[in-house]
């Protein structure tokens, strides 16, 4: 760290969350775009239905994008965002996992990813480098 840089050393467990809540935020928006391209390229029962989907999933994968950037940067607020998207994760991995199949791997993939940012940013090194102290968790 040099002289000028006045932040704190970011934890490896504040790094981890915040790398995988980026994924996680590229994949939704990836999905994003799948649907966008398909609803231009396939043939969708309702236009007005698939292209609301498209942009919807869109819209979705800023959140954890957003999140991901705080998480990076040493933000305080980002730790809420980043819970919120994990705890909304383990019921979609749950629901995945119960269709089997390949969806198994899925929703697996899904809850552990969620589980494992959950543990990261309620690590007490992570919670100080946030600012947040025993008071504010």
């Amino acid at each position: 760290m040099s002289d000028t840089d006045s932040s704190p050393a970011r934890p490896a467990r504040l790094t981890a969350a915040a790398v995988l809540t980026a994924l996680e935020g590229a994949v939704i928006a990836g999905l994003g775009l799948v649907s966008l391209v398909l609803l231009f390229t396939g043939d969708p029962d309702g236009m007005t239905q698939a292209l609301t989907l498209a942009l919807t999933v869109l819209a979705l994968s800023v959140l954890p994008l957003v999140a991901a950037r705080g998480l990076w940067g040493q933000r305080r607020w980002s730790r809420g965002p980043s819970m919120i998207i994990q705890l909304l994760g383990l019921p979609v991995g749950w629901q995945m996992a119960q269709n089997g199949g390949f969806w198994i791997l899925g929703g697996v993939a899904i809850a552990l990813t969620a589980i494992v940012v959950l543990a990261c940013v309620v690590n007490p090194t992570a919670t100080e480098a946030l600012g947040i102290g025993p008071q504010d968790a």
